[in-house]
């Protein structure tokens, strides 16, 4: 016990000591130059590429979860990809001017943010983080998962030094290394902290809307994936697969359950199987739902980031080692359905409907059951029924075409490439985006007189007795002459 006593304690102080020391570098960043912003970001997303695999085998081996390799190429994709997407926006001085409403607007920095990165997509998150905060002069304390803590804080390392070394005043970036819940809530707590940036699991999401500030959060991603049978069926069995193994299933955006067009499903099944997707019979099904959640339906975290292997040697089945993705045939939607829910691991949900009205209907299913305004693909190549969907469905980000994974974060398609994908009101986030550098820019407008105000405007306020109010002095010496003589009775009456 008193050892974590303890540790709360100086999780907490360094809360404290790294949010002040963050807020004075921040001060100094405030007065930066583009030139200097832009010449410090580049260096820190340079150096956070070089060490991408490195950081990746360290994360891999500090959780457990996924594949080194595509670890690797998150982590390039946090600091090229990100960094490519906003180098071009100006976040110093006047940023924006509009004639014709006589506007100037001028950009601001929020201040401190608290980012809470998580266990499954750590190194990534942190750089992507980092980089757009610094990008707005923003400090930034990362508040890391505690099963990632160690890699985490070699990411930022990574980049403070270079940061440093470029020119950003020490102290800026920073990373919490005490990690407990009481210095995580103290560190969204403290005075010098603006905003919160969460990413995690939902209990941690809804603990940063909790603190009274400025929060950006995220919500879960129940991703279904609809296959028309206008779609192009050997490319979606493809992705689908591909996305569903990449990193072992930890990004919130990945493919959870197919909904197959009745015409098509044999032949998706088939397609998928191809690229090793293996079906699981009703035993193996019921042993996987045991594996992967516990009984209140949270996810067992020793299922996560797990390949179709090691969930069997979890759940006590056999399955060939070619496997790359776990497939079980659902009939419902729901708590007794638990594989309909989001599984942060390489298993998927599979469904038929007849016709995209029907799949339209499953879709919408799957979202209000745990991921409402996050994500949804679809596989077609009937413009109208795609449409339909981008109309239709609670989600924010409808990926056509594409991999869930890569589509919503913004490395296959055009949405700005991100690690934090909002769920809009829907989810109950502030925001519907893929939050970037602008997300964490304030702007101030000077806005010019256009048109004199109403004459009535200058009509004076009738006073207590019903009269009207005497105007104002017209002229200063006038004021001054108001001002003499009552100094002048204030002496007489003293």
């Amino acid at each position: 016990m008193p050892e974590t006593f303890d540790l709360d304690l100086q999780s907490i102080q360094e809360a404290r000591h790294l949010a002040m020391t963050s807020r004075e570098a921040q001060r100094q960043w405030a007065l930066a130059d583009q030139a200097t912003v832009d010449r410090v970001c580049a260096a820190m997303a340079e150096a956070a590429f070089a060490e991408a695999a490195r950081l990746g085998q360290l994360a891999h081996e500090e959780t457990g979860y996924g594949v080194p390799l595509h670890k690797r190429l998150k982590n390039e994709f946090a600091s090229r990809q990100v960094w490519e997407s906003i180098k071009d926006i100006k976040t110093v001085g006047v940023i924006g001017r509009d004639d014709r409403r006589k506007i100037i607007e001028i950009a601001w920095p929020v201040g401190v943010v608290a980012g809470l990165t998580p266990s499954t997509n750590p190194t990534s998150t942190a750089i992507y983080k980092v980089l757009i905060s610094v990008k707005a002069r923003n400090g930034i304390i990362i508040a890391p998962h505690p099963l990632a803590k160690q890699c985490t804080y070699e990411a930022i390392r990574i980049m403070a030094a270079a940061g440093e070394a470029a020119g950003m005043p020490p102290g800026l970036i920073g990373c919490m290394q005490h990690i407990t819940l009481d210095g995580t809530q103290a560190l969204m707590r403290h005075y010098a902290v603006s905003l919160i940036l969460a990413t995690g699991g939902g209990p941690m999401v809804k603990a940063a809307h909790s603190v009274g500030k400025p929060a950006i959060g995220v919500g879960p991603g129940n991703v279904p994936v609809y296959v028309d049978r206008s779609a192009d069926v050997p490319k979606a069995a493809a992705d689908i697969v591909n996305s569903k193994a990449f990193d072992c299933s930890v990004i919130c955006a990945t493919e959870q359950s197919v909904v197959a067009d009745k015409p098509i499903a044999a032949q998706l099944r088939a397609e998928m199987e191809k690229h090793g997707a293996t079906w699981v019979n009703a035993e193996q099904k019921a042993a996987l739902e045991q594996a992967l959640f516990f009984s209140d339906g949270s996810i067992n975290p020793r299922s996560v980031g797990k390949t179709p292997q090691q969930l069997a040697q979890l759940a006590g089945i056999t399955v060939p080692g070619t496997t790359r993705v776990l497939v079980a045939d659902l009939e419902g939607v729901g708590k007794e359905h638990p594989l309909s829910r989001e599984k942060l691991t390489t298993v998927l949900g599979f469904f038929v409907e007849d016709g995209w009205h029907a799949g339209c209907e499953r879709c919408v299913q799957l979202l209000k059951f745990g991921g409402d305004g996050h994500s949804q693909v679809i596989h077609a190549r009937d413009e109208e029924i795609i449409m339909a969907f981008g109309l239709e469905k609670p989600a924010f980000r409808i990926i056509v075409n594409s991999w869930g994974t890569m589509g919503a974060i913004g490395a296959s398609t055009g949405v700005a490439p991100a690690m934090t994908l909002a769920p809009g009101g829907l989810g109950g986030a502030i925001s519907s985006d893929n939050i970037t550098a602008t997300h964490l820019l304030n702007t101030k407008r000077l806005a010019y007189e256009l048109l004199p105000p109403p004459a009535l405007a200058r009509t004076p306020a009738p006073d207590v007795t019903g009269h009207a109010a005497p105007a104002l002095p017209e002229d200063d010496a006038a004021l001054e002459e108001i001002v003499r003589r009552v100094l002048a009775r204030l002496n007489m009456e003293k």
